[in-house]
């Protein structure tokens, strides 16, 4: 029976076919890889997590950790699907062999992590914090905190955190308070509190590495100075409890497998070295912790995307197997009552909303895979022009990579509620946890508005407007190569094409305000007309790369795309159009008027 999780031939479509990925195995640092290396280490990853991540991901549902004001209890198959994990190495997936890393691709990385997503978001959590926080001080941190912290942590022995935002500034981490005291012997101890950690206390391994976002008396103000270190739940050198404290645990409509923290820093419950503080060790140079942080949190962007991915994925599939096998009701110009029922994928309605989950869930994966592909390029790529492009292209995705699948894959989760009709609001069906689940996925690491502002605050104007000149430059390879292809591909290229040039012409017209309030204040509806152009530019893609092959899987790539183009990109005109007015609708609404 063909997984509910994935779409394996899908994936191998995307990787094989489409992103050529075997040509990284001509680079030195993938050349003890192959075909065969891929295929064993994704087909390992859905054994995996079809074997002990999916059957416990509604039990952790229902029974989400607990708290007895000492330590927190998880039920214990979550402990055990991450042994097992730990144990197939995919912790170091894509790290160095010297770390104990398996050197995969970051394209090869990210097909590996959506199966467990897809299977257990909540589980999967714990190894997706894990491994951001080790490439991050891999990136940052001393060989001596690498052998310290990241060594255990690609051993499964230890897991990592992310710790930013604070009960009084939630988003704007310029008003954390979390203060560093520099101690004679060169460590901190820090102060201050920390809210929604995930997997911010727990008994799964020997020790949790929080990464911690706090500033140093006497620094800069602002985001000028916050500084990052590294804050141990055990200090590894003297083997006492570090002075972190869980204060309780928040919780949430979905994502219960994930235990989610408030930390207290030095509230004196624990006093390592006979002192109040929580023992810390400066990541870097001080006052430079944002910008180190921003290494985790934009891979966690994209692994955020992928996460919704995943879990709008898995719902189609379970969608469309509901209704491949649910008879009801009988074809519109059928006129015997007594004519058998009919599965309901044969009405035109049902199909409607399975083109649509197809068009997002496939296009999502497709653009992930993408920005997997692009880290490899920046990493190993044949000239430095070549890892520069990729580098910028990337950073212009990663809000588009973040923010669309956490749109439209979670409407892909509402649309497979309503495949299942009055079932699909039940637990008796996974489609309902698969929303609650997804409905996280537009807030954390950022939310749409965060996203929206970065995109066109910084990531289309940086440096001279040259990363929204590089996104059209590649989206015009694209469409030279479909009207060379002819046919309905040069079609869709000609609406590609109008598309492309409405983004450049809009963005002009935003920034022409002159007052940066207004032309940042319907930034949202801008990152959402932007993704549907960009997704438009990944479909077309895909259909190039299936132009002229047959079988039905080919067939059904064809009217995805063509759904999307005919029934998703003509939205973005309305939008752009609207955006082009500098509308001041809701800038110009009065609190008091609510």
């Amino acid at each position: 029976m063909p997984s509910l999780l994935l779409n394996r031939r899908d994936l191998d479509f995307l990787l094989y076919e489409w992103l050529d990925v075997l040509s990284l195995t001509s680079r030195a640092r993938h050349a003890d890889h192959s075909r065969e290396t891929f295929d064993d280490v994704l087909g390992l990853a859905e054994q995996i997590a079809t074997e002990h991540f999916a059957p416990h991901n509604r039990k952790a549902d229902a029974h989400e950790p607990t708290f007895d004001g000492e330590r927190v209890t998880l039920i214990p198959e979550v402990k055990r699907a991450l042994e097992v994990f730990a144990d197939a190495g995919l912790l170091g997936g894509t790290l160095d062999e010297d770390l104990g890393g398996l050197q995969l691709p970051t394209v090869i990385g990210n097909a590996v992590f959506a199966w467990f997503q897809a299977a257990n978001v909540g589980t999967s959590s714990y190894p997706f914090l894990t491994i951001g926080n080790a490439n991050l001080l891999l990136a940052h941190g001393s060989k001596e905190q690498v052998d310290t912290y990241v060594r255990p942590m690609v051993e499964g022995r230890y897991f990592g955190t992310m710790c930013l935002s604070e009960p009084q500034a939630g988003s704007s981490l310029s008003d954390v308070t979390t203060r560093a005291e520099p101690q004679d012997d060169g460590t901190y101890r820090l102060f201050g509190n920390k809210m929604w950690i995930s997997a911010g206390d727990h008994d799964l391994t020997e020790n949790i590495v929080h990464l911690v976002l706090a500033k140093i008396p006497g620094g800069p103000a602002g985001v000028k100075g916050i500084s990052l270190f590294i804050v141990p739940k055990v200090v590894v050198e003297t083997g006492e409890r570090n002075d972190v404290v869980l204060a309780g645990l928040n919780h949430k409509m979905g994502f219960r497998g994930t235990v989610n923290t408030l930390l207290n820093f030095g509230e004196g419950k624990h006093t390592p070295g006979g002192r109040a503080g929580a023992v810390g060790f400066l990541v870097g140079e001080p006052h430079q912790g944002l910008k180190y942080m921003f290494h985790m949190m934009n891979e966690a962007r994209v692994g955020v995307g992928l996460g919704a991915t995943a879990l709008g994925y898995t719902g189609y599939l379970h969608a469309l197997d509901y209704a491949k096998g649910r008879p009801q009701g009988r074809p519109v110009g059928a006129k015997d009552p007594a004519s058998p029922q009919v599965p309901i994928i044969q009405h035109a309605d049902v199909k409607r909303m399975l083109l649509a989950q197809k068009s997002y869930v496939e296009g999502a994966l497709a653009l992930n895979f993408y920005c997997g592909r692009l880290l490899d390029e920046e990493q190993t790529g044949a000239s430095e022009q070549d890892r520069k492009d990729a580098l910028l292209l990337l950073d212009v995705l990663t809000p588009i990579a973040k923010s669309w699948p956490s749109q439209w894959c979670l409407e892909a989760n509402s649309l497979a509620i309503q495949v299942h009709g009055g079932y699909g609001y039940t637990r008796e069906y996974p489609v309902e946890q698969l929303y609650r689940d997804n409905r996280l996925n537009p807030i954390h690491e950022g939310t749409h508005g965060i996203q929206g502002l970065d995109l066109l605050g910084r990531k289309m104007v940086m440096h001279g407007g040259a990363g929204l000149q590089l996104l059209a430059t590649t989206m015009d390879r694209t469409i030279s190569k479909a009207r060379e292809t002819g046919g309905e591909l040069a079609e869709l290229a000609g609406q590609l094409q109008e598309s492309s040039e409405r983004i450049a012409k809009t963005t002009t017209a935003i920034w022409s305000a002159g007052d940066i309030e207004v032309s940042l204040a319907n930034a949202s509806l801008y990152l959402e007309a932007v993704g549907h152009v960009v997704m438009a530019w990944i479909w077309l893609e895909q259909l190039l790369a299936a132009d002229g092959k047959q079988g039905a899987f080919y067939d059904g790539k064809r009217q995805a795309g063509r759904y999307f183009f005919r029934w998703e990109l003509p939205r973005t005109a309305a939008q752009f159009a609207l955006l082009e007015t500098l509308d001041t609708t809701s800038l110009d609404t009065s609190p008091d008027w609510f």
